[in-house]
């Protein structure tokens, strides 16, 4: 019976040792990454970090952002990497959180940058969804995944091609129209018409990259007519606006 006891002691003490020895082992490890490598706490070695507030980081973007919260309607011309669609979507993350409006419209062309996809399989959500890819990219750096997806099933975010926009009247919502120099100018007077009350609409655009013949794009005339117009916005980016690589805005200079 005392053997018994005896090795039952040694081995409870080693399993001790060993679950003692390994939580050291963990301690002297999370030393090891809190004196010498990646602290959470520094912001300043992060590459980049999810911000709740969007806050502009040029002049140009300053100006976007201070039209939004002035204006019903908005237009925002630039080239690559000003930050058009970014801001705008935030902006109505941020209405629809805030209750000012109660829903958010987002649409774009169905146009390829130059390359046909051809038929593409499954239902019309499914057909839609490589063309409306980057919304949803920039819908997700706002909401998390399960509350975009919780937002969409509720109606709340809808995501709709331009092509199906025709006789619809858009109260209480704050609508979006991505990629407007793919669109016509029919088109685009067609959109700017759907606003309604309560409303806010963002067009965005770059008029020097149109996927479409340079004489069918109508963004650039359209802007040019509306900044004519009181209580209407034509924000105008440049390459100074650009927040992307900065060999984005060498590039664009040459190219």
């Amino acid at each position: 019976m005392a053997k018994r006891s005896t090795k039952r002691r040694q081995t409870t003490q080693g399993v001790l040792n060993v679950q003692e020895f390994q939580r050291e082992d963990r301690r002297q490890r999370n030393l090891k990454v809190l004196d010498g490598g990646y602290n959470p706490a520094n912001d300043s070695a992060r590459d980049a970090s999810f911000v709740k507030n969007v806050r502009a980081k040029s002049k140009g973007q300053q100006a976007l952002l201070e039209a939004m919260d002035q204006h019903a309607l908005v237009l925002a011309l630039g080239p690559a990497g000003t930050g058009k669609t970014y801001l705008a979507i935030s902006k109505a993350v941020e209405a629809l959180e805030a209750g000012k409006v109660g829903r958010i419209v987002l649409s774009r062309p169905a146009v390829e940058a130059g390359e046909s996809l051809g038929f593409l399989p499954g239902a019309m959500e499914d057909k839609l969804a490589p063309y409306l890819r980057p919304l949803y990219d920039a819908l997700q750096d706002r909401l998390s995944a399960k509350r975009l997806k919780a937002l969409m099933a509720e109606g709340l975010i809808e995501i709709a091609p331009v092509g199906f926009m025709r006789g619809r009247t858009l109260n209480n919502a704050f609508i979006v129209i991505d990629e407007a120099q793919n669109c016509t100018y029919g088109q685009i007077k067609m959109l700017l018409t759907r606003l309604g009350w309560h409303s806010t609409m963002v067009v965005t655009g770059d008029p020097a990259q149109t996927d479409l013949l340079p004489d069918l794009s109508g963004l650039h005339a359209v802007a040019d007519k509306l900044e004519e117009v009181p209580n209407i916005a034509v924000c105008r980016l440049g390459d100074a606006d650009i927040v992307r690589h900065p060999l984005v805005a060498s590039m664009l200079g040459v190219l």
